[in-house]
């Protein structure tokens, strides 16, 4: 009885040492993950690779796990992904996530980043009661998405590139290169003279920009000429003309003032002077006349004889 006794309390013991084991062991699971987000990750493309319980990585640093992996039923071409973060990730605006693969081990993480410093935390709730990071897709998912795309702006190409290469073309293509080969040829030939020629072409250059100078400094200096001695002349002409004006000016007073007289002297004064001439001609006239008789009859042209002079008498 005393050996049964034993035994069962040790046993007790023991399975009371593995039940704290245990719950200690899980305090510390939960004291060393801290508390945890949840978000949901909406993926439109292939999520091969990815599994519940693959990490999920915060630029390159582990940050917590996915817990789930779901399709959507109403959307087939969505793929939703429940992860689970750090507390202290900063999930902020502007993050992203992409599906990244592991080395070449074929396995898939969550990749998060983007996040621009000053941001606010993304809060707004999905439709499943957690926020919604975005998705970008990865350089893999981008290039098997886009590959469609690419394969048939290839076989465009080859079409083209096809029809551009056709026989009459190759013909073409064929005589151009001969030209050029014979135009390459050509001109080594003539080498000698295109130097002699590149040459003279510098020298004439050369001397059209000496001369382009030189006309540059000439109008300068008659600019400077203009200046010196233009000005001075342009000021005495100005003077000149101002001096002109002034005198006709002066003189067309001096006519104005002087138009009455000459009223008057045209119409009273000439006429005067015309009969004051007439008289004094007929008078010379009659003088010259009198004149004539005294030296043709001496005294008798006065009526009576003059006596004859006798000297000594």
């Amino acid at each position: 009885m005393e050996t049964r006794s034993n035994h069962v309390l040790v046993g007790g013991v023991v399975l009371a040492i593995v039940a704290i084991a245990v719950a200690f062991i899980i305090w510390m699971m939960q004291v060393g993950n801290g508390h945890q987000h949840d978000y949901d990750i909406f993926f439109p493309n292939s999520v091969d690779g990815l599994a519940k319980g693959s990490a999920v990585a915060f630029s390159g640093v582990p940050v917590g796990k996915i817990d789930d992996i779901k399709l959507m039923p109403d959307q087939p071409n969505l793929v939703r992904v429940r992860i689970s973060v750090d507390e202290n990730t900063p999930i902020l605006k502007g993050t992203t996530a992409t599906v990244a693969g592991v080395g070449f081990t074929g396995v898939s993480q969550v990749n998060l980043g983007g996040a621009q410093k000053g941001e606010p935390p993304i809060t707004d709730v999905g439709p499943f009661g957690v926020p919604v990071i975005p998705t970008k897709p990865g350089m893999l998912a981008g290039l098997l998405n886009s590959a469609p795309d690419l394969l048939a702006k290839l076989s465009t190409l080859e079409t083209q590139l096809s029809k551009l290469l056709d026989d009459d073309n190759q013909h073409s293509v064929k005589h151009i290169l001969a030209n050029i080969d014979s135009l390459t040829t050509n001109l080594a030939a003539n080498g000698p003279q295109i130097r002699e020629t590149l040459k003279a072409a510098q020298v004439t250059i050369k001397q059209a920009g000496d001369a382009a100078q030189q006309i540059s400094e000439l109008a300068g200096t008659t600019n400077q000429l203009l200046d010196e001695q233009g000005r001075p002349m342009m000021a005495n002409l100005n003077k000149t003309i101002a001096s002109a004006q002034q005198a006709a000016d002066s003189l067309n007073d001096l006519v104005k003032s002087a138009k009455p007289g000459v009223d008057t002297l045209s119409k009273q004064t000439a006429p005067q002077i015309d009969q004051l001439v007439r008289d004094l001609s007929d008078m010379a006239e009659a003088l010259n006349q009198t004149a004539n008789r005294l030296n043709s009859g001496g005294g008798g042209v006065f009526g009576r004889k003059l006596p004859d002079y006798k000297p000594g008498h």
